[in-house]
């Protein structure tokens, strides 16, 4: 568990909750979920030291729930979001989980995609406190957190400046990280597909990775499902945020409305997002279709220049089978310049043929 106290002077980071409140500020709370999960009860007293309430216990199971969707909800204490995350665990977990499974659970498709971690985290958003809920190894809240650290080392002026103004900015600021993290699937996702479009336009390769590109198209069909709850979620979030009572003084009316920007630019980042994999997906199927119907094209070529040499050695089979029938007198057949009169105009019949073929574009050369 790591506890952040979030105050104009600086942040200071704890293991334990404080026995209190801080006299100007705010208190991030960041455990992991197994941490919740076996101190969940703890956590409860502490907020209730804090805060003078408690979370919901329907609200405690969404915290602890691994499969939960992207979704907002609210009470009049507090609002909770869990919001999945779309992040990689290079560097992280070097291996895949589910390759210890069998090879049945082997997933194939781009490397990049078999390391797509899109576990949910979970915010309860106090007053004065954010409780978050994260993965074991959430890069997010790590990043976040040394961010915050470093923001207190430098000028007095400066990093107040930087600092989260409330809990609800903390979480906002939290969760466009998490978004933005897509930024590196994203590039290497792109550059594989590119390679594999290459690959599908190419007529002098043979593409067989069909398997992977169906994995390919079933993740990022994932990816925008899960990108759609986010901005459900989002947009939920937002309207409440419109519904909270008028601000007394200035300075709080404008921190409520730099929530509001921060929470539109987070749901701009997340339609990004959904464009750029709409985008990918288009430009999948795009591909597979331009593979087939030039595969369709070299197959019909194929068939063009077999039917005109069919149509070609058609007269000459005649003459030959002319030629051939058992008749005891038939002209030429006992001359002795019938054979090169026969070979001449079976040249002159095939050698026409194929003039008038190549003159109606029947043949003619590929330009690939």
């Amino acid at each position: 568990m790591r506890v952040f106290t979030i105050s104009p002077a600086g942040v200071s980071e704890s293991d334990t909750p404080p026995a209190r409140l801080p006299a100007q500020g705010h208190v991030w709370i960041a455990c992991t979920r197994q941490e919740f999960e076996g101190g969940w009860q703890q956590l409860q007293g502490t907020l209730q030291t804090l805060c003078g309430l408690q979370l919901v216990d329907l609200h405690v199971s969404d915290l602890l729930n691994q499969q939960l969707p992207s979704h907002f909800d609210y009470t009049s204490q507090y609002d909770l979001l869990v919001f999945r995350r779309l992040a990689t665990t290079h560097g992280i977990r070097p291996a895949p989980q589910a390759a210890g499974a069998g090879p049945a659970s082997r997933r194939s498709g781009p490397p990049i995609l078999r390391h797509i971690d899109t576990s949910p985290v979970g915010f309860a958003v106090f007053e004065r406190v954010l409780l978050s809920v994260h993965p074991v190894d959430c890069a997010a809240r790590d990043a976040y957190a040394a961010r915050l650290l470093q923001s207190t080392g430098s000028d007095v002026r400066t990093a107040s400046s930087r600092l989260p103004a409330s809990s609800a900015d903390l979480m906002l600021r939290i969760a466009n990280q998490m978004v933005d993290g897509f930024l590196e699937l994203r590039r290497e996702l792109t550059r594989q597909l590119d390679h594999w479009q290459a690959e599908l336009l190419n007529p002098r390769t043979r593409f067989s990775n069909w398997a992977a590109l169906l994995d390919t198209r079933l993740a990022l069909h994932q990816l925008d499902e899960i990108c759609e709850d986010q901005r459900g979620a989002v947009q939920d979030w937002i309207e409440t945020v419109k519904t909270w009572p008028d601000a007394e003084t200035p300075a709080a009316q404008r921190e409520h409305d730099v929530l509001l920007v921060r929470s539109r630019d987070l749901l701009e980042h997340i339609e990004r997002v959904v464009h750029h994999v709409r985008r990918l997906e288009q430009s999948v199927e795009t591909a597979v279709q331009i593979h087939f119907n030039a595969q369709s094209n070299r197959t019909n070529d194929i068939m063009r220049t077999l039917t005109v040499l069919t149509a070609i050695f058609l007269p000459l089979n005649l003459i030959a089978g002319i030629f051939g029938m058992n008749f005891e007198h038939i002209p030429l057949l006992h001359s002795d310049s019938g054979f090169w009169w026969a070979m001449a105009s079976m040249g002159l019949i095939a050698a026409a043929l194929a003039l008038l073929f190549w003159r109606k574009r029947y043949i003619e050369r590929s330009g690939r």
